[in-house]
């Protein structure tokens, strides 16, 4: 039977993680695989990236791990808590507790007649901060990504990245496990996606973790790491500098693109695969 979300987290490991996580939905057409047993580890306290193509799987992928959708089929969790089994009420009591969203338009994010400091108190309350360290917290993030000044100003009377800076700082307090941001810097110019990226980290120093579903190559080169959707997907990773390919538990191996290319690979393509003293080689049939 569906249950609430338990009261209390393991307090160790992943902010977030999927392993064989299969998304399937219905259309006119028949069925739609987004999801084909992806494997995600969201490290805590890091940014984390999620780029590809349109219909690569992202929305999909965010979607779970935002708690907002289940997956089909394999195991999703946030904050340690399984997401399948959860109710609707679970699932809605784990957004609130452990996750922060930031939307791509910065004024999907906030309501135009409250100010900064009255955004947080708001968010501070619904996630059960109290009083006195709500507004302490307020204080701290304000000055941390740089919008003080701006503490007591309306929405409108701000800029679009100091409204992404005050969207952050919403989605942060009460510190959440996870804090999940669509698209952040879609509709910013270059010097401002630099500001807004520099206050994240910021944000990623003090502990905070990003999870962040973009096309902008600014803001994958900002991140700790990078996973690359293709069809459903993951492609491959970028972590600490180095690009990754993924094998999965069943032994299938996805290559980057330029990889693929190298081998003329178009359909289903046949490979030898090598094993040698210094690794493993793959190359097209002959």
């Amino acid at each position: 039977m569906p249950t609430d979300i338990p009261t209390t987290t393991s307090g160790a490991g992943p902010a977030a993680a999927c392993r064989g996580a299969v998304r399937i939905y219905s259309s006119p057409t028949g069925e739609v695989h987004a999801l084909k047993g992806v494997d995600v580890t969201v490290p805590t306290g890091r940014m984390t990236a999620i780029t590809g193509p349109s219909g690569s799987g992202k929305s999909s992928l965010l979607r779970i791990l935002a708690a907002q959708d289940t997956p089909t089929a394999g195991h999703a969790e946030v904050a340690g808590h399984a997401l399948t089994g959860l109710s609707a009420r679970g699932l809605r009591a784990l957004r609130r507790r452990h996750i922060g969203y930031v939307f791509a338009r910065p004024t999907d994010n906030l309501l135009r007649h409250l100010t900064a400091t009255e955004h947080l108190a708001m968010a501070a309350r619904l996630r059960h901060v109290p009083r006195a360290a709500a507004r302490e917290q307020g204080e701290q993030l304000l000055e941390l990504l740089g919008i003080t000044t701006r503490a007591a100003h309306l929405p409108g009377q701000m800029s679009g990245g100091e409204q992404q800076r005050l969207a952050f700082a919403q989605a942060v307090i009460g510190s959440p496990a996870l804090v999940i941001a669509d698209e952040p810097t879609g509709e910013l110019d270059t010097a401002t996606t630099h500001d807004l990226l520099a206050a994240v980290h910021e944000l990623t120093r003090a502990g905070t973790t990003v999870l962040m579903a973009t096309h902008d190559p600014l803001a994958a080169d900002a991140a700790d790491q990078v996973l690359h959707l293709r069809s459903g997907t993951v492609a491959h990773e970028v972590r600490d500098g180095r690009r990754l390919a993924v094998i999965d538990t069943d032994g299938r191996l996805q290559l980057p693109d330029d990889a693929l290319a190298a081998l003329a690979a178009t359909g289903t393509t046949r490979v030898v695969v090598e094993t040698t003293p210094d690794g493993v080689h793959v190359r097209r049939a002959t």
